[in-house]
């Protein structure tokens, strides 16, 4: 089994010309082409936490969409959301409660393909980096109590720019940091905030940041992206 994933965090569909547009970051997903995409701010963050993906043109692009919400009008959990390809089986989604001096979380699923089990965990942790680790910890702890074990991968907004220190010493050797590059901001991208971490199960066969035209305008930072194998 090989595939596709990715993490992108849309900003709220706000783009660099300060425009809201939603299509613009549903172009970018088309371009990106994963089976399983994570999204960090798909949600406004007040009111009803209205989404800003409409979501029949999502699922029009071959999605489902992991149901973790909590009010009707949103799509994600604070503003944590995974889609995942037509064809892949959503056994449960969840929220991951963190340990936050601001408002965090994170989401998970279970999925599965061709008979296989695995897990799926979105996030978007602390910017200040005093509860980084923590939450690391909390999503794997909220991981490993999932039974029976299986792979797994990591997506998210990290908001860590050291490649191997800091938050990312939390992951042992049953791990694989993937870092595919420097995501932030998209205009000049200086830090590679946005990660992947697979699972010892997995080879991660290809990796990458998504620099498009059209990616660089629709968002502040970048999709990026990774291929891996079981």
């Amino acid at each position: 089994m090989q595939l596709k994933f990715a993490s992108y965090n849309i900003h709220k569909a706000v783009g660099a010309d300060r425009r809201r547009d939603a299509d613009r970051i549903l172009r970018v997903v088309r371009e990106l082409d994963a089976d399983i995409l994570a999204l960090q701010e798909v949600d406004r963050r007040f009111g009803r936490r209205v989404t800003v993906l409409p979501r029949l043109l999502v699922e029009e692009q071959g999605y489902n969409i992991v149901p973790v919400a909590l009010r009707p009008a949103s799509m994600g959990w604070h503003g944590n959301a995974i889609l995942v390809r037509r064809g892949i089986e959503i056994l449960h989604g969840d929220r991951v409660h963190l340990p936050t001096i601001e408002p965090r979380g994170a989401v998970r699923a279970e999925l599965a393909l061709e008979g296989k089990r695995l897990r799926v965990a979105g996030m978007h942790l602390d910017l200040s980096g005093l509860r980084r680790r923590d939450q690391i910890r909390a999503v794997l702890s909220e991981l490993d109590d999932c039974k029976p074990p299986c792979p797994a991968v990591l997506l998210g907004d990290f908001n860590e720019w050291s490649l191997r220190g800091g938050s990312m010493r939390e992951f042992t050797r049953d791990w694989q940091p993937v870092a595919p590059g420097r995501s932030f901001p998209s205009g000049q991208p200086l830090a590679p905030l946005d990660r992947i971490v697979l699972s010892r199960h997995w080879r991660c066969t290809g990796q990458g940041v998504h620099h498009s035209s059209l990616a660089v305008q629709a968002s502040d930072h970048l999709p990026v992206w990774a291929e891996a194998e079981l």
